[in-house]
């Protein structure tokens, strides 16, 4: 038995998020999750989010000062709940079929030891490098927003 199919991951699509725009990846992995696909994404603090990096910090910041804190709205500070969130928002999350689809998926922070011997996939359109914008992961968005590794 190989070590996907001793922790249950056989048959996801593992999918790299290193050096791929957080929007862009989203977009992609939303659709694949609404045709039934099982995505797992690892390396979620190296995706990236364009903009300069006071105004991307500014952005989120902000965010987090609407409503209670108690209350809600609750916005995530881990990288792999900010990408989760950022995919969940591209779903129908109160229809049957969103509700199922975000069911499939799984975000992590680097690469757990059950995915370390998987093939993983990239999205080639969602790459970072034909951004000429200056840019910050989501690793260091969430430090600057309060995460503590």
């Amino acid at each position: 038995m190989t070590a996907p199919e001793a922790s249950g991951f056989e048959g996801w699509t593992v999918i790299d998020a290193t050096g791929l725009i957080l929007g862009r990846m989203a977009s992609v992995v939303a659709k694949r999750l609404l045709m039934g696909e099982r995505i797992a994404i690892v390396n979620a603090e190296k995706a990236v989010i364009s903009g300069k990096r006071k105004a991307v910090i500014r952005r989120y910041k902000e965010r987090l000062q609407i409503g209670h804190y108690r209350k809600g709205p609750y916005w995530p500070r881990r990288p792999d709940r900010i990408v989760w969130r950022t995919i969940r928002g591209m779903l129908p999350r109160y229809k049957e079929k969103g509700k199922k689809a975000l069911r499939r998926l799984k975000v992590f922070i680097g690469v757990p030891e059950e995915l370390k011997d998987v093939e993983v996939q990239t999205i080639p359109e969602a790459r970072a490098d034909k951004l000429r914008c200056p840019y910050i992961t989501v690793g260091e968005l969430a430090r600057e927003i309060g995460w503590n590794p």
